[in-house]
């Protein structure tokens, strides 16, 4: 069996992996492990409020997978997710409360996605120029913002925009709020689940068919895989730097629209949840892959909503190594079945 027929089976692999270590630190406990993963089950896909919520986590997942799958297409390593989601969000609350109460839903929520994007983009673009201009390591640049960002928004909540004796912004103009599964099904969920989960889906078509069906999207690969044939062959590879910078912070961004306009409809302390950094476990289960973002983004989701769900009969923290293990199997496995295949050959 070749290294490459193997690749395709790692994600699957990992994750078995991961939910057998889960399985034996679960019984180390004390607790049935079988028991645990079948009340996961039923917390979460025998109800409309445990599907619900695992629609909405996962909704804000694909963004923020989006953000770092992106820019890996072009070899970057975008660690800066949580920083441009909050950014992100703070910009689409501001405009929400700058607007009139009156302004009608077909220009509010388009108003409010732009500001939302644009912040998250410009906010990636910082170290997409340091990149590109000043040879900084993405990693490094990206990771420091999303402090910066973090002591920005915290900053001006506290000490400008948050309603008194409150952590949240005022609420945004109702034109801008995106009904809930409840409001467009009629159904009886009573979860945060919302509008913006369609969002995310046909931003990911968008992003596959970017990749994969366009001269653009050819050109951003072709400058990942060897940036120096790329730049012989024409591509301007500084220029696809910048623009794939800018989509994933722009995507990092777009989660406002689950968390600002279709849940809380104002921005407040931690309000991310940590979302941004659990985006490159996404992205990575994925490989990258718009297609496998939904999936990935999903089983994390899963993880997440019925971890707390069970935290009666053992703590949350071992679905939390659960996800931890999945990534680094992903990331071990290949390195030890290539030497293995290699020995193999020998």
């Amino acid at each position: 069996m070749s290294k490459r027929s193997v690749k395709p089976l790692i994600p699957v692999l990992s994750l078995l992996f991961a939910l057998l270590a889960g399985s034996l630190i679960i019984a180390a406990t004390g607790s049935d492990p079988l028991e645990v993963w079948q009340k996961m089950l039923r917390s979460t896909f025998a109800s409309g409020y445990g599907i619900g919520q695992v629609l909405f986590r996962a909704t804000t997942l694909i963004f923020t997978g989006l953000a770092v799958a992106l820019p890996f297409r072009v070899r970057l390593f975008n660690i800066g997710g949580e920083g441009q989601l909050l950014m992100g969000a703070f910009a689409a609350a501001l405009c929400g409360i700058a607007l009139p109460a009156s302004t009608p839903a077909m220009i509010a929520i388009p108003t409010l996605l732009l500001s939302a994007m644009s912040a998250g983009a410009g906010w990636a673009l910082i170290a997409g120029w340091l990149k590109v201009r000043r040879g900084v390591n993405e990693v490094i640049s990206s990771i420091m913002l999303n402090f910066i960002a973090l002591a920005i928004t915290g900053y001006l909540l506290t000490n400008r925009f948050a309603v008194p004796s409150t952590v949240h912004t005022p609420v945004i103009a109702p034109g801008g709020w995106l009904p809930d599964f409840d409001t467009l099904f009629r159904l009886g969920w009573h979860s945060p689940a919302n509008f913006s989960l369609f969002i995310a889906l046909a931003v990911t078509a968008g992003a596959a068919v970017l990749l994969y069906r366009s001269r653009y999207g050819y050109d951003m690969i072709a400058a990942g895989l060897n940036a120096d044939a790329a730049r012989h062959a024409g591509i301007a590879t500084d220029r696809h730097t910048l623009g794939a910078m800018a989509m994933g912070g722009a995507m990092a961004g777009l989660a406002a629209s689950n968390l600002v306009l279709g849940y809380k409809h104002w921005f407040e302390a931690g309000l991310s949840t940590g979302a941004g950094f659990m985006g490159i476990a996404v992205a990575l289960l994925a490989g990258a892959n718009p297609a496998g973002i939904i999936a990935s983004a999903l089983l994390f989701a899963w993880l997440d909503y019925g971890g707390l769900a069970v935290n009666t009969l053992v703590p949350k923290d071992i679905f939390m190594m659960v996800q931890a293990i999945t990534i680094l199997s992903i990331i071990s496995f290949p390195a030890l079945l290539g030497t293995r295949l290699k020995r193999e050959k020998e």
